[in-house]
């Protein structure tokens, strides 16, 4: 099994410090940032839209993490103080971060004038690698721990070995990212790369949720014997099909890779 290593916070004189899960988040964000402007190069797309979307995105992403964390998964967190709703800080929920990233792409396209869906391929290359780089912050810090068992990759957590569900997410969305990258030229799948990453990490997701620990003092909370990320996972599969299946988009009007950019305003 895996040894236990907690990584280390890094102090920077007596008031600042950075933590490890902090550093992950970062690399993940510019790591998808970067991957989101080449594809749309490569697409022959506009990128400058992404670069000035991505502010808002990770911004309202956190609010929004931060209060799915609070409010959904520990409640419980608002009685330390009144405050604790504005520490966006503490305490992020991956599931709501995406969530706010969603509410911020409708509006920002929306006012741009620009329609989404030619940049959903970019999205889902970019997002999904960056979002594995930062789950590894999770794994650093076994912020997830699951039930205890004997699986090879298991975790030697103190007091027993467990699933590391950090790890395991980053695992798969590593792999859901090689699969995206293997199909983003099959012409059938222009267009859809982004309801395949919702419908298959939803099911990786639900069944990693099933194994989160219900035996430690600081558990998430559960609705009907579901987690609120679980419930988030109907609705992306509810999108993920609705997505694969539907006709196939009018072929765009971009050139081949190496060519002119167009604008994605239509």
């Amino acid at each position: 099994m895996i040894p236990y290593w907690h990584a280390p916070t890094i102090h920077l004189g007596n008031d600042f410090k950075i933590e490890p899960f902090g550093i992950f988040v970062a690399a993940g964000i510019l790591l998808a940032a970067h991957l989101l402007g080449r594809q749309a190069q490569r697409q022959g797309l506009d990128p400058t839209p992404l670069a000035d979307y991505a502010p808002w995105g990770v911004g309202v992403g956190v609010v929004v993490g931060h209060l799915v964390h609070l409010l959904f998964y520990h409640p419980e967190e608002l009685s330390k103080s009144p405050f604790q709703i504005v520490k966006v800080w503490d305490g992020l929920s991956s599931f709501g971060g995406l969530v706010g990233g969603i509410l911020a792409a409708l509006f920002f396209f929306r006012h741009r004038k620009l329609r989404f869906n030619d940049y959903a391929d970019a999205f889902a290359l970019g997002v999904a690698p960056g979002w594995a780089v930062a789950r590894l912050g999770c794994f650093a810090v076994h912020d997830h721990p699951g039930v205890p068992t004997d699986f090879f990759l298991a975790v030697a957590f103190p007091g027993g070995a467990r699933h590391d569900l950090g790890l395991y997410d980053a695992l798969a969305l590593f792999a859901i990212s090689g699969l995206l990258y293997a199909l983003r030229d099959v012409p059938k799948m222009k267009g859809r790369l982004l309801p395949l990453l919702a419908l298959v990490y939803s099911g990786c997701r639900f069944f990693f949720d099933t194994l989160r620990a219900t035996d430690m003092s600081y558990v998430d909370a559960r609705y009907f014997g579901l987690t609120p990320a679980q419930y988030g996972c109907f609705a992306l599969v509810a999108y993920g099909l609705w997505g694969l299946l539907r006709r196939a988009p009018s072929t765009s009007s971009a050139p081949p890779p190496g060519g002119t950019p167009v604008s994605a305003a239509r």
